[in-house]
């Protein structure tokens, strides 16, 4: 079966909430590349799909392997959860799963675990989207601009993710919290 590598593009760039011209400028190409690969009018050579790919996040591998989600399915088993990392500093010991695929979708659905000790990094975040959470277990202190919170179980959350913030385990236990963010943007 032959891939539609622009429509696959358009799917990963489009879920991502980015505009060609945000894309074009991560990957330090032309926007009118990006359309002209997403229109299939051009075959972007291996490197320079790497590197527009690199931007999105995704590797080569996971663009020609993952397969396009199913849109009519709606259960899914744990073990169906898709493991994504975050590449963020001090990430380790922090685990997001995610509900099916985002590709075409507006929202993305998490499960995450955030270690003891563990956190998104000293400095704080921001990415556009909005996203919203509660906390299933364990504690979870939240920085959202210049106000900070910790929160326990059953506790929630809500904020434009465009405000710089940061979440960070300072407890003894695993803290766990299922969250939403649309756009897709992990």
């Amino acid at each position: 079966m032959d891939m539609d590598l622009g429509a696959r593009l358009k799917a990963l760039r489009t879920a991502r909430g980015l505009s060609q011209r945000q894309l074009a400028a991560r990957a330090g190409v032309t926007n009118g590349l990006i359309s002209q690969i997403e229109q299939n009018r051009t075959s972007p050579s291996v490197a320079t799909l790497k590197r527009i790919l690199e931007a999105l996040p995704i590797t080569l591998s996971d663009f020609f392997s993952v397969e396009v989600q199913d849109r009519d399915r709606i259960f899914y088993r744990a073990a169906d959860l898709r493991r994504i990392t975050p590449s963020l500093p001090g990430g380790a010991g922090v685990v997001f799963r995610q509900v099916g695929d985002t590709t075409g979708r507006t929202l993305q659905m998490l499960h995450e675990r955030y270690g003891p000790g563990t956190d998104t990094g000293i400095e704080l975040y921001s990415h556009e989207a909005e996203e919203a959470g509660i906390v299933v277990s364990g504690r979870i202190e939240l920085t959202v601009g210049t106000r900070t919170e910790t929160l326990g179980a059953g506790d929630a959350y809500a904020f434009d993710s465009r405000l710089p913030h940061r979440f960070r385990n300072t407890g003894q236990e695993d803290c766990i919290i299922i969250s939403a963010c649309t756009p897709p943007s992990f």
